[in-house]
């Protein structure tokens, strides 16, 4: 059971070079936290004020729910706060839970992707592995997301084969451990095992716009993005992050793609700088606030030049869905 190969940072660079990356600032992972939170405020208030721009609150409020998941991953990797309690307080109550994931649950799956990163044991492989596909494909995929399928099978079916004795299929076959494991992956961030916590923190939220006055805004500024929004911008963002990079298994400056993206890329599908992965990699401890400096620190040494950098998300679902 191979780890996935590694460098070190005096690989690339001199103690006086690596320091800046190394130090975390005390107060930038709260208020990235508040920012996510403030962002959905403000996108849930114009939504309510003018409807006519709900599609585009929906937009805003999906990417921020994918937005909590990525300040989760922060705190997977310890870096919202230099004071643990904090960190997995922020971690798990105000970004796990909200989206129904677990951060307890969450970490050693993660870190298990890292240490085995496009290698056998990577539990994330069977969301890379598959792709290219046809553009047909990758439409349907797309489709499920949009119109609630997969937020269907994230959530309900999930809850039932959680708590479910017995499976229909025999969990011995191959196609049982496939569906199994594909189920698992793409359940890791938004579902996790913290239905319980999901479920009353949403009961929370229904009774606040109810007593606001305004109960149908919890239906179409909340569960609508989580349902529809949600799922896709996760998609893209798993088939940016490692699909059809070649060597990956191999290089480590190979082992995920960077993928440069635009103000409107940033503001609707990827948000807290997650398009900056191939540098995540390399060094995992570094804050995410920090990865666009890492990126250009990496790029301009030799070794860089091998990292896999799409021009933007477009660009990576043209490649992704290359297959004839």
């Amino acid at each position: 059971m191979p780890a996935a190969p590694r460098i070190r940072p005096p690989d690339l660079f001199t103690p006086d070079d690596w320091a800046p990356f190394q130090t975390r600032s005390p107060w930038m992972g709260p208020l990235l936290v508040a920012h996510c939170w403030a962002v959905i405020a403000a996108a849930v208030a114009v939504g309510v004020i003018w409807p006519i721009l709900i599609p585009l609150s929906v937009a805003i409020i999906g990417t921020r729910q994918l937005g909590l998941a990525i300040l989760m991953h922060e705190a997977a990797h310890g870096g919202l706060s230099s004071n643990r309690r904090l960190n997995e307080f922020l971690g798990h109550w105000l970004c796990a839970v909200p989206i129904g994931a677990s951060l307890t649950a969450y970490r050693p799956y993660h870190l298990s992707h890292h240490k085995y990163a496009q290698q056998p044991e990577d539990p994330d492989l069977v969301l890379s592995a598959p792709f290219p596909v046809t553009r047909s494909s990758l439409r349907r995929k797309i489709v499920r997301d949009l119109t609630g399928q997969t937020f269907f099978k994230q959530r309900i079916l999930f809850a039932f084969k959680a708590f479910a004795s017995k499976r229909d299929e025999d969990p011995r076959s191959s196609s049982a451990k496939r569906d199994s494991a594909t189920e698992y992956a793409e359940g890791a961030v938004v579902t996790g095992r913290s239905i319980a916590p999901f479920l009353l923190f949403n009961a929370a939220l229904l009774l606040g716009a109810t007593l606001a006055g305004v109960w149908w805004a919890y239906f179409a500024l909340w569960l609508l993005p989580m349902a529809t929004w949600f799922p896709m911008v996760t998609r893209l963002r798993n088939i940016a992050e490692h699909a059809c990079v070649e060597g990956s298994s191999a290089d480590p400056f190979r082992a995920a793609r960077t993928t440069r993206a635009s103000w409107w890329e940033r503001a609707l599908i990827a948000p807290y700088w997650v398009n900056f992965h191939a540098e995540h990699h390399l060094f995992m401890h570094v804050p995410c606030w920090k990865l666009p400096a890492l990126h250009r620190a990496v790029r301009a040494r030799p070794q860089g030049e091998r990292m896999e950098v799409a021009r933007g998300y477009l660009a990576v679902l043209a490649e992704a869905s290359a297959k004839a």
